[in-house]
């Protein structure tokens, strides 16, 4: 018979061990190790069988065993030690707390009182631990590292997302070596989560207003991520509708009602989960919100009806808003992007349903893909993203590189590189991912402390000591996790032939699976088409080759998840599947179903090469690569994401690419793999196998040492945290006090007026201070530009004219441009223009163009493409030659 209900009976803890709960709950311990090894010691077999969950390890420990460790003193002793540094860690003072503290104390102090009271993080997901299961993949670990990083730097960040009851699926193989996916539920009582309370002890909620007069009310968990409260907002409650009870199901399941129904809730619920949380406890309200991805973009939406509530019209309401919101892109590809029928959306922000006092057409507005390329009848969550934001970056240079060349369509007449969209370059939490072998290792050479201050602040003179690790240190290090991930490997991969059906006489020969001393290769994500699972079998007999070579031998352990709905991908596994079958190759290659963050914590230490070779520039970042990094794993990697950033022959191998002169993509799949196999057979296993005098691979060893030396520091999120605190966090908070209501009226207002007075900016007539540029011009030369300009209704405080000059390319296009304001010297004129002049320096030699071009400018403005505005000489002028000044060879 089966329970219509469950719930756990947990043990009472004797008052000697109630820090015990404190502990547990708070998931500092994930990144802690001697926190865990506390909690190892309450009950070693326990906490094996809880998959190393202290929520678990004490809802099931026996009473008798708590009694003795109530009277074990040693216990005891260590119990307060770890309660009292979780209490320093929380309270005292951090990196973001020193900061107005050095030699150029007042400058720095003021720089200080500009950060932020408090920051607010929306994710749909966020990968904090395996006991926490709401993540999917590299965006909620990210999300996680995000806040680990935060908490570590003492950022006053308040993390916001969903709580699913069905996590992510869990992965597991039919027979046949396809994909399954399994919903376990779960129970937020058994996790390590409190619900939030109202001061009467009644559970906080949150609630939205949906078509039809229904309503959709969700619970207000917390996790708390050392000093960072993360949010969770929960619809499985009794006052919803059994429809609306399902709204937080599973992470990216459902259809796009469902899926809009979840984005409403993350981003209208989770600011108003963030208020509530910020009444209930004391804690400053955010300045700045954060929007991971474009899932949240709906929290403007309630922002800007906040400000209605208080007096502002929609326009102000919106400057007021972008002012503080800060919008990070993960996508390098449209289809990664939710978009929502407009219809559907109008029908939910209609006026008998969620913030029916916002004009439902301005709401479309925002997210409506009105633009050259776009669709219309698309609600783009991106698109909305970047209108609702005044900072934007992509996650990498090439990403943000990428990123601005795919939403340039919002900013047209504007040059790609100033499209207002920058980058700060994922990191990686070194505490989480370093395995506790390589910190001892570092703890060995430069103390324990310095080592932890080196993962968790950064700074590459942290680094340096371990250059002075001797050689055997390393090479025995690396061995000893290569011989942790074999038998790791054979203990998963006799589960999941179990789980496919296979009994123990068939798997004897699992026993034999990877060997501890052969150059292992990992590769683990996500398997979307673009990332290539594949592409390592294009030859097999290549391939076979390097497994089954008799002096230097290959191993491949493989891993991920294909979405439940992507087919393709899952043909993707099941030809690598079938491949890991057969009995000639199988004790050098296999692939291990259900990747989390468990899996993942064994594999990258274990690992020699990190491989990666998605379709270049399809990876935004690709930080599975950074995290094998920090064990001393080297990178063998396509130049994209972070490694075409940070690539170092010192540090790894870059494959190269076929972009631009393969015909079609299997000729570039057939190229690439060609170059990847030659990489393999020529460079990558010489290297390891080949030993010098001492009997040691010299040369391998000391690329080990350079990837932890020079490219460690480099891969932190600590080092990404700070950038977005003083790039992105520092100027929002900046900018977001400075748009009181009546600024901010007042910017709404001059952005009205600048946009119904545009069609009227005019550059009507070019002149320079030379004879006609059609001749040769000498290098240092200046030349007096003037410039007739029609502004229409607008000033020449409304209005920069700039002198734009650089090298030209063959269809007279400015590279590498420079931006120089002219100054007006007349005007207006009988015909209303303006006269401006300015410098125009001949600073490099070869073809040299050069035009003008007229901008919106204020004050308030973080970027002069802002408004997407641009006015430049007409193509009749263009033909005019040397008055247009388009030209100079």
């Amino acid at each position: 018979m089966k329970a219509i209900r469950r719930f756990t009976v947990r043990p009472v803890l004797p008052q000697a061990l109630q820090p015990l709960n404190e502990l547990a709950h708070n998931l500092r311990w994930s990144w802690h190790a001697e926190t865990r090894d506390l909690f190892q010691s309450v009950d070693p077999e326990r906490w094996a069988s809880s998959g190393g969950d202290p929520v678990r390890l004490l809802g099931s420990v026996s009473t008798r065993r708590l009694a003795e460790l109530a009277e074990d003193r040693r216990f005891l002793r260590r119990l307060t030690a770890a309660a009292d540094d979780l209490r320093d860690y929380v309270t005292g003072d951090r990196w973001y707390q020193g900061q107005g503290q050095g030699e150029a104390q007042g400058q720095t102090q003021a720089q200080a009182s500009e950060l932020p009271a408090a920051i607010a993080y929306f994710s749909p997901e966020f990968g904090i631990t395996a006991a926490l299961p709401q993540y999917s993949g590299g965006l909620g670990i990210l999300a996680g590292d995000h806040l680990k990083a935060a908490s570590d730097l003492g950022v006053p960040l308040i993390g916001v997302g969903l709580l699913y009851r069905h996590g992510y699926f869990r992965q597991s193989l039919s027979r046949d070596g396809w994909q399954q996916e399994h919903y376990p539920v779960l129970d937020p009582n058994e996790l390590p989560l409190v619900p939030l309370q109202e001061a009467d002890g009644s559970p906080a909620q949150v609630g939205l207003a949906l078509p039809g007069g229904r309503r959709l009310h969700a619970r207000i968990w917390q996790a708390q991520v050392g000093r960072v409260p993360l949010l969770l907002l929960d619809s499985d409650v009794e006052e919803n509708d059994l429809g609306e009870r399902g709204v937080t199901d599973r992470l990216y399941g459902g259809g796009s009602e469902h899926r809009l129904l979840q984005e409403m809730l993350l981003g209208i619920g989770g600011v108003r989960a963030v208020r509530t949380y910020c009444r209930l406890t004391g804690h400053a309200g955010p300045e700045v919100f954060h929007t991971n991805e474009g899932h949240a973009g709906f929290l403007g939406l309630e922002r800007i009806a906040e400000l209605g509530d208080e007096g502002l019209d929609f326009d102000a309401g919106l400057e007021a808003v972008r002012s503080g919101t800060v919008f990070t892109t993960h996508t390098p590809v449209p289809a990664g992007i939710d978009r929502f029928d407009r219809e559907l959306v109008a029908r939910h922000f209609g006026p008998d349903a969620e913030l029916p006092r916002i004009d439902v057409g301005r709401i479309l507005g925002l997210g409506m893909e009105t633009y050259a390329g776009g669709d219309p009848n698309v609600f783009n969550m991106a698109v909305m993203g970047l209108r609702l934001a005044q900072r934007a970056n992509g996650v990498s240079l090439l990403h943000g590189h990428v990123s601005r060349q795919m939403f340039s369509g919002l900013w047209p007449g504007f040059d790609q590189d100033e499209v207002p969209i920058t980058s700060v370059t994922n990191g990686v939490h070194a505490p989480t991912w370093v395995a506790p072998e390589v910190f001892r290792l570092g703890a060995r050479q430069v103390g324990a402390e310095r080592t932890e201050d080196a993962m968790s602040v950064g700074g590459s003179d942290r680094w340096d000591a371990v250059g002075d690790i001797p050689d055997q240190d390393i090479w025995d290090l690396r061995r000893d996790l290569r011989e942790q991930l074999v038998v790791e490997v054979r203990e998963r991969l006799n589960a999941s032939w179990r789980q496919r059906g296979a009994g123990t006489a068939e798997l004897g020969w699992i026993d034999g699976v990877l060997d501890p001393d052969v150059l292992t290769i990992g590769f683990a994500r996500r398997v979307p088409s673009y990332k290539r699972l594949t592409l390592m079998l294009r030859d097999q007999d290549r391939l076979m080759n390097l497994l089954l070579h008799p002096e230097r031998p290959v191993q491949i352990v493989i891993a991920g998840k294909a979405h439940p709905a992507d087919d393709g991908g899952k043909r993707l596994i099941q030809e690598l599947v079938r491949f890991a079958d057969d009995p000639r190759v199988r004790h050098r290659i296999v692939f291990l179903p259900d990747y989390g963050m468990a899996m993942a914590q064994k594999l990258y230490p274990g690992c020699d090469v990190w491989l990666n070779n998605p379709l270049r520039p399809l990876e935004a970042c690709g930080t599975s690569g950074m995290k094998a990094a920090l064990n001393g794993c080297l990178n063998l990697s396509v130049l994209d994401g972070w490694w075409d950033e940070w690539f170092r022959p010192d540090f790894g191998w870059a494959i190269p690419t076929a972009d631009g002169t393969a015909t079609d993509d299997d000729r570039r799949d057939d190229l690439e793999a060609s170059a990847l196999y030659e990489l393999l057979e020529q460079r990558v296993a010489p290297r390891f196998y080949e030993r010098g005098q001492g009997g040691l691979p010299d040369r391998w060893i000391e690329m080990v040492r350079e990837t932890l030396t020079h490219l460690g520091p480099k891969v932190l999120a600590g080092r990404m945290v700070r950038e977005y605190v003083e790039r992105l966090y520092a100027p929002a908070a900046r900018a977001h006090r400075s748009l009181v209501p009546d600024v901010a009226r007042e910017l709404s207002g001059w952005k009205a007026r600048v946009r119904s007075a545009w069609h009227r900016v005019t550059v009507d007539h070019v002149e320079t201070s030379a004879a006609p540029l059609s001749t040769n011009a000498e290098l240092g030369a200046t030349l007096v530009l003037r410039v007739r300009v029609g502004l229409g209704d607008l000033g020449p405080d409304d209005v920069e004219v700039q002198a734009v000059s650089g090298r030209v390319d063959t269809e007279d296009g400015i590279t590498d441009a420079t931006y120089v304001p002219l100054k007006p010297t007349s005007g207006p004129d009988d015909g209303g223009r303006w006269g401006y002049e300015g410098p125009l320096s001949l600073d490099r030699t070869g073809s040299f163009g050069y035009t003008v071009r007229i901008l919106p400018t204020h004050r308030l403005l973080a970027s002069p493409a802002e408004l997407g505005l641009v006015a430049v000489p007409s193509e009749e002028m263009g033909e005019m030659g040397e008055q247009a000044g388009v030209l100079m060879r």
